[in-house]
């Protein structure tokens, strides 16, 4: 899935739509971090990046955690996910 492929389910009426989109752009977004660290760890990345590593870290720690929330939320309110 892709990011412009969440969009329909963002402007819809029903709340467990809307909560799909926000967890599969979660997702989808914390797949490019990890992506881009992976590559930053191979010497592969095609440009410098601007923080220090330190903090891509804790954006992707922060994202993952942020997808457990969802997660367990999703479980608890009966939404597949």
């Amino acid at each position: 899935m892709e990011l412009k492929e969440t969009a329909a389910l963002m402007d819809s009426d029903d709340y467990q739509d809307r909560f799909r989109a926000e967890y599969y752009q979660t997702v989808i977004r914390y797949g490019k971090l990890m992506g881009m660290l992976e590559k930053w760890d191979k010497g592969e990345l095609g440009f410098v990046p601007d923080c220090p590593r330190e903090i891509y870290n804790i954006q992707a720690k922060a994202m993952a955690d942020y997808i457990a929330v969802l997660h367990v939320r999703a479980r608890m309110e009966c939404i597949e996910v």
